[in-house]
């Protein structure tokens, strides 16, 4: 747990840094540096280690979709949200996973669509205003399809580590690296204008940082942490950045917001997973009968 404690830490400057310094930069130019600084950090670390060529394959697709995927959406978002907007749209996160790994374990219950339809009135609290504007709406479904490939992905890649007892991760992961590498720099073909893309040298250096810290090591520390706990407590760990996020942005950064408003929606966010996580459930206690 410790290694997902440490990558929500990273992460919660991370919101705020992007917002800050690469506003107006196109957004799939910065995941394709992102992931490409990542894949350089994890490739001397790769060993094929006689790996079929269809689990190659796969580790790589779940990369894609994981890191690739969801760059793309996530980075877009910010153009239409604020930093902590984005942060806190991330607590649906362990909603998907959730209802992802009761579809994949035919465990569906009730609780998972109740926490789901609190979680959505939590963020129409925050989106809500007199005139609802259409950025805010494009932005809300970006960060929720990102949401969604980041759940599907840690739960794919918990998935397929456990038919591979004998691998180490850092031997590995840099085909998740690169699978993500490969989705991004697809999509800036269509999105990109490489030939006028410029940085200055604070942006460049925001990337690098972005690149091999929040998303090398911190992915990395990540899909580690995920294969040594259970479904709920990484459901848990994926809404622990957001509070740091959302102090950051606010007290650090000096983003303004609605507060009674962006209180009620974090509460009905939060009972949302709290309903998830059956933080309400008592145990029930079995009374033993002493011996006679």
């Amino acid at each position: 747990m410790l290694l997902l404690l440490l990558a929500s830490l990273v992460w919660a400057f991370s919101f705020s840094l992007i917002k800050g310094q690469l506003a107006g930069v196109d957004p799939t130019a910065v995941a394709v540096l992102r992931l490409l600084c990542a894949l350089l950090v994890f490739l001397p670390f790769f060993r094929r280690r006689q790996l079929p060529g269809r689990v190659l394959l796969r580790l790589a697709v779940i990369g894609a979709v994981q890191f690739g995927l969801m760059y793309v959406l996530y980075l877009r978002a910010f153009a239409h949200l604020q930093a902590y907007e984005i942060a806190l749209f991330t607590i649906f996160t362990p909603i998907y996973l959730a209802l992802l790994d009761a579809a994949l374990e035919h465990r569906w219950q009730l609780r998972h669509l109740l926490a789901a339809l609190l979680a959505l009135g939590g963020a129409g609290v925050l989106l809500w205003h007199s005139a609802v504007s259409p950025g805010a709406i494009i932005g809300f479904l970006l960060v929720q399809g990102s949401n969604l490939c980041f759940a599907a992905g840690q739960l794919a890649y918990k998935r397929e580590r456990q038919k591979l007892p004998a691998v180490r991760d850092a031997a590995v992961f840099a085909l998740l690296y690169a699978g993500a590498f490969a989705a991004t720099v697809t999509a800036s073909l269509f999105t990109t204008d490489w030939s006028a893309f410029r940085l200055t040298l604070p942006q460049a250096g925001v990337i690098v940082y972005l690149g091999i810290i929040a998303s090398g090591l911190c992915f990395f520390w990540w899909n580690l942490g995920a294969t040594r706990v259970n479904t709920g407590t990484l459901a848990v760990f994926n809404n622990a950045k957001i509070p740091l996020a959302v102090a950051v942005s606010l007290l650090v950064f000096g983003e303004s917001a609605n507060l009674p408003r962006l209180l009620l929606s974090g509460g009905l966010m939060l009972t949302a997973v709290a309903v998830t996580e059956r933080w309400f459930h008592r145990p029930t206690v079995r009374s033993v009968k002493p011996p006679e």
